[in-house]
């Protein structure tokens, strides 16, 4: 089984991929749309979820996004279909590095998903390249509440503190308007519900060939997760203009 494959059902039960619960998905929204009509444009956006939620509360609102994924941007076809949204979703299946567009975005969306970018700063040079005077980004990307152990970072990679995060993203020509650090429940609901998912889905499927490698992976990120980051690692959403237009 690929990659895009564990991916698909870790995220079973947890659409959002990333650890935020659907309140803090819902208000992070509200401050990145504040007339309701605006063109969103999402890099990296997976199955869309970010996207169809916002199509379905503002039915003023435009929305295109960009994944490699062919499958998940076939999953996310077929749920803005079942919303009745999908005549106002352009979905593109390229890099979401390589994407351009001759008109701008009133807000820029990438939530984790830095990594197709190189990390948090080249990201948000991508978002500005596409972003509308007067626009916002809002950006997602972990950060470390405590010094992570050498095998937390070959595992997930290396971040910043919170303030140098912020500190970082303000040097670079931004503001921030509103933010969202995840919760210690959003956190652990996050990592249950993926590695339980791979989980149930092995137990529920034990004749399958792919099975045994699928309960393998859930058993062993579940473990780096409790064993591993559980204690240093965070997660910050943040809605961003740019400071001079």
């Amino acid at each position: 089984m690929n990659r895009e494959q564990i991916s698909a059902l870790s995220h079973a039960d947890h659409p959002i991929k990333a650890p935020l619960g659907d309140d803090s998905v819902r208000r992070l929204l509200e401050h990145g749309l504040p007339r309701g009509d605006e063109r969103v444009l999402d890099l990296g956006c997976g199955s869309a979820e970010w996207l169809l939620r916002a199509l379905a509360t503002y039915p003023r609102l435009r929305a295109e996004g960009v994944d490699i994924s062919e499958g998940s941007l076939t999953q996310a076809r077929q749920a803005a279909t079942s919303l009745g949204v999908q005549e106002r979703l352009v979905l593109h299946h390229r890099e979401a590095a390589d994407f351009s567009s001759p008109q701008p975005f009133d807000l820029v969306l990438s939530v984790g998903a830095t990594h197709a970018f190189g990390g948090l700063l080249p990201t948000l040079a991508a978002a500005r390249r596409h972003l509308a005077p007067g626009g916002r980004v809002l950006i997602g990307d972990g950060f470390w509440e405590r010094e992570p152990t050498p095998e937390t970072i070959e595992i997930l990679g290396d971040f910043a503190d919170l303030a140098t995060t912020v500190d970082r993203v303000v040097a670079d020509g931004w503001t921030p308007v509103q933010g969202h650090v995840s919760t210690r429940s959003e956190l652990d609901d996050y990592e249950w519900a993926c590695w339980g998912s791979l989980a149930a889905w092995a137990l529920d499927n034990p004749t399958d060939p792919d099975s045994p490698q699928v309960l393998e992976t859930a058993t062993t990120r579940r473990s780096e997760w409790l064993h591993g980051y559980r204690d240093s690692f965070g997660f910050v959403c943040l809605v961003l203009r740019r400071t001079s237009d």
